[in-house]
């Protein structure tokens, strides 16, 4: 299969010339070397986790969608109910997936959730509030535990196969950069990159790919919880001036997955309009 219209056949640079052939419209076709590799989708029950695993599924991926609420699997693909942060879900999910799939060639650690408040929030000369240590304890769990979970047992068996495979993990521009009220979030999502980091250097020789994605401000049912006027903050200093769309990640993790980022380890993508750049 092919990423259709990544790049423009005008743009003769060496990447394009070795990722790619030209099509009859003109235009340079990414090969993704993905067609019948089998993919794992955590949180793929909605938002950007349903984009990423559509997103798979059309490139001819069989796709194993994880989450803790009931989904339709993909075209080809099978859904599993797991829970990210008990490893024996996470191993019984694994073992199942392959049974149904053949081994996994790429895992996608896409699953989080939001807990937001002010780690000691100081109203009218008091003490108005505290972020509760279940605020905490939720998010690290889920967004940090779970991806460390779901990546050991995905390596090792990947380790074991000797035939490589790729990681990539959903970290997001605050775990860059930081953000009001978003304790608990933004430590893990920091937390994600380090991780990063240190499994590309520790699975490289074992021909796995390990990469974080950073998401800017994304329509999904988590963003609409996020207050309307947080939401407009974030939109006002994105200078592309709109929020993205869940397949605007979906396809990063696609090209991070392909062929085509074959000698891309260890690098953090933002996607974020921008956002960056505008504050």
């Amino acid at each position: 299969m092919f990423f259709s219209d990544f790049f423009s056949s005008r743009g003769k640079t060496p990447a394009a010339k070795t990722a790619g052939v030209t099509g009859d419209n003109g235009k340079v076709m990414i090969e993704t070397g993905l067609a019948g590799k089998v993919v794992i989708v955590t949180g793929g029950a909605a938002g950007i986790g349903k984009a990423t695993a559509r997103r798979f599924a059309q490139e001819g991926c069989q796709v194993a969608s994880w989450d803790v609420k009931e989904a339709e699997p993909e075209a080809g693909g099978i859904f599993q109910k797991v829970d990210v942060t008990d490893a024996a879900s996470v191993e019984s999910a694994i073992e199942e997936a392959e049974r149904a799939l053949g081994p996994v060639y790429a895992l996608v650690n896409n699953a989080g959730i939001l807990r937001d408040g002010q780690i000691v929030k100081f109203k009218e000369g008091g003490i108005a509030g505290m972020m509760s240590d279940e605020q905490f304890d939720a998010v690290i769990a889920v967004n940090l535990r779970g991806v460390f979970v779901a990546t050991r047992a995905v390596a090792a068996r990947m380790i074991r196969s000797g035939a490589g495979g790729v990681i990539l993990n959903a970290s997001s521009v605050v775990g860059l950069y930081g953000n009001f009220g978003q304790t608990n979030y933004v430590a893990s999502k920091a937390g994600v990159i380090g991780m990063t980091r240190v499994w590309a250097r520790e699975f490289g020789r074992f021909g796995i790919r390990v990469n974080a994605v950073a998401p800017g401000i994304i329509d999904t049912d988590m963003m609409r919880a996020v207050p309307e006027k947080a939401r407009e903050a974030l939109r006002a200093h994105t200078p592309l001036g709109r929020m993205g769309q869940p397949e605007d990640i979906a396809n990063a993790y696609l090209w991070l997955a392909s062929d085509a980022a074959s000698f891309i380890s260890g690098a953090v993508l933002s996607v974020d309009g921008g956002i960056v750049m505008g504050t």
